[in-house]
C-alpha cells in the first residue's frame, strides 16, 4: 500500500525516529501505526511505547473536590490565547461545578443538563459564537470516596494537567497531595502491576524478546539467562506505567509504594487529564519533505 506523508509525520512525532526509518517501518507493517511503533522498537530505532506526546488541542482542565466527590473536566479551544479568556474560564468553572453533583456519566447526558438557564450544550454553542473559536466539552469524570478515605488533587500549569487520587483509610493531606503531584508529573497508567491487563504485560514481553533477538551481544547465551534478561527488561519498562513502582519525585531513594506503606495507606484509584492528549495536530504541508526520501 502507498504510505502517505501524514502517516510518516504521525509516526515520526510519536517515536522521534527519522523519516526514512518511519517510512520503512510503515511499509513493512502495511501502514499500521501501532505495528510500526513496535517494529521501530524491535530494531532499536525507537523506545517509544506510548502516544502521550501527541498533544495538540488547546484549552484547560480543572479538578474540584467537595466532600466525598471530586470532578475533573477538560474543555478544549482552538488556541491557547482563548483558554485565558475570562468567558472561557467562567465556562470551565461553572461546568465543573454543574457536573460535580449532576449524577451523569456520559457527554450526551452532560450536554442536556441545565446550566445558567440553558442546557450545557447551548452554553457551549453560545461561547463558540461569542469567543469566535470552537469550544468543546471533551471529557469529565466524577470520583467518589468513602468517609474514611481522602482525596488528593493537583492542577499544573494553570490547568494544562489536572490529577486526582483517592487514598484509602487516610487523613494525610500531604501524602494525598504528593500522590496527585506524582500522577500529574510522571503520568502512570495503572496503580500497580497487579492492575495491568495481562495483554499489556505480554505485549511488552514480546517486544523485549524481539529486541533481544536483534542484539548481537546476546547471541549464544543460555536460554535461562536470556529469559532472565527479558523479564528484567519487561519489569523496568513497565515500572514507568505502574504508580507504586515509580521513583518518588520528592525522594529519588524511594519508590512510591514505600512512601504509601510508611503512611499506612494505598491508592484506590487516580485520574489524570493532560489537555489535548491523543488529539491529532493540525496537518501541515509535510508532503514535500517526505517526498525527498523517495516514493
Amino acid at each position: 500500500m502507498a504510505i502517505t506523508a501524514a502517516q510518516v509525520k504521525e509516526l515520526r512525532e510519536i517515536t522521534g525516529a527519522g523519516m526514512m526509518d518511519c517510512k520503512k517501518a510503515l511499509t513493512e507493517c502495511d501502514g499500521d501505526i501501532q505495528k510500526s511503533i513496535d517494529w521501530l522498537r524491535e530494531k532499536g530505532i525507537s523506545k517509544a511505547a506510548k502516544k502521550a506526546d501527541r498533544i495538540a488541542a488547546e484549552g484547560l482542565s480543572k479538578v474540584i473536590v467537595d466532600g466525598n466527590k471530586a470532578c475533573l473536566v477538560e474543555i478544549n479551544s482552538e488556541t491557547d490565547f482563548v483558554a485565558k479568556n475570562d468567558q472561557f474560564l467562567d465556562l470551565l468553572n461553572t461546568t465543573t461545578e454543574t457536573l460535580l453533583n449532576a449524577g451523569v456519566t456520559t457527554l450526551e447526558e452532560a450536554n442536556k443538563l441545565s446550566m445558567k438557564g440553558k442546557t450545557v450544550e447551548e452554553c457551549f454553542v453560545d461561547a463558540t459564537a461569542t469567543i469566535g473559536e470552537k469550544i468543546t466539552l471533551r471529557r469529565f469524570v466524577v470520583l467518589t470516596k468513602n468517609d474514611s478515605d481522602i482525596f488528593g488533587s493537583y492542577i499544573h500549569m494553570g490547568g494544562k494537567i489536572s490529577a486526582c487520587v483517592v487514598l484509602k483509610d487516610s487523613t494525610n493531606a500531604e501524602v494525598a497531595k504528593d500522590m496527585a503531584m506524582q500522577v500529574a508529573s510522571m503520568s502512570p497508567s495503572y496503580v500497580s502491576r497487579a492492575h495491568m491487563p495481562a495483554e499489556i504485560v505480554e505485549h511488552e514481553r514480546s517486544i523485549q524478546e524481539e529486541i533481544m533477538k536483534n542484539d548481537e551481544s546476546l547471541k549464544g547465551k543460555p536460554e535461562k539467562v536470556l529469559q532472565g534478561i527479558v523479564e528484567g527488561r519487561v519489569s523496568k519498562s513497565l515500572q514507568e506505567m505502574s504508580l507504586v513502582d515509580q521513583i518518588f519525585f520528592k525522594d529519588q531513594d524511594k519508590k512510591v509504594g514505600q512512601v504509601l506503606k510508611e503512611a499506612n495507606t494505598e491508592v484506590v484509584e487516580f485520574v489524570r487529564y493532560a489537555v489535548g492528549e491523543g488529539i491529532e495536530k493540525r496537518e501541515e504541508n509535510f508532503a514535500e519533505e517526505v517526498a525527498k526520501i523517495g516514493a
